[in-house]
This record gives C-alpha cells, structure tokens and sequence, in this order.
C-alpha cells in the first residue's frame, strides 16, 4: 500500500495548559493526512466531488492508542495508508511517530458518500476502483 508521510510541528493551540497535546487534536491530524492521502490521486476534495459526485469521505469509526506524551514545539512525522477497502467503505492506518518512535497510533474507518436522492441525508456509493488502484500502490 502507499505510505502518505508528512512532517509537522505541535502548535501551541494544540496544546493543553501544561503544554501536552490535547488528545482530540490527533483525530484533526489524522483527518488532515487523510486528505492529503487522498489528493494522492491528482484530485484534491473539490475536484474529487466534482468528478465523482462524491459530498465527502465522512468517518464512522476512529480509535486511537496514546503511546507517549507529546509536547509543544514538538517535530512529529504522521503516516497513513489505507489498510482495507471495502465497497464502499476503507480503513485509513494512521502512525504519529515522535522522533523516530511511536506515539500515538490509530485508525478512521470511512465511506465514500453522496447525497441520497428520496430524503435528506448521505448514502454510501462504492469506491471507485481508480481511486482505489492510485493509492493501493
């Protein structure tokens, strides 16, 4: 699988008042890699729609295991791949290495949605198979 890789520094507004990063703030990250992932394809979120009609990759499950505090002014690499698709679902794998060494590690399960037609709300559409061989290898 593709390995997105990023590098990025704690911010101060991450942080809690003993300057520990305030734990909902690696959801936001992994969110933000996940993105990044996906503009993998030559696409980024609006041109993505636009192609494919898709109104977002809306999580429904996230979990995450905290292995060591990370701190302000911190320098941390986040990496992320998709670890399973489904039909219309896929597993992004998400590690928060903090120099060299893992720190926070977890998961966002996603569907690929679109609005639905009768009623108000989404509905899940199958992953389109380029998008899943672009970022399968």
């Amino acid at each position: 699988m593709l390995v997105h890789r990023r590098k990025f520094r704690i911010e101060w507004g991450q942080c809690d008042p003993a300057g520990v990063v305030y734990y909902p703030q690696f959801f936001i990250i992994f969110d933000v890699s996940t993105a990044q992932l996906f503009e993998r394809t030559g696409l980024s979120g609006s041109e993505l729609r636009k192609k494919y009609g898709t109104i977002g990759m809306p999580p429904v499950d996230a979990r995450a295991t905290f292995l060591r505090p990370c701190f302000y002014d911190d320098v941390m690499t986040a990496e992320c791949e998709i670890a399973e698709w489904g039909r219309s679902s896929f597993t992004v794998r998400h590690r928060i290495l903090k120099g060299g060494e893992l720190a926070v590690e977890g998961f966002e399960k996603r569907i690929w949605a679109k609005f639905h037609p009768e009623r108000a709300g989404i509905k899940p559409e199958p992953v389109p198979d380029e998008i899943k061989a672009s970022l399968s290898g």
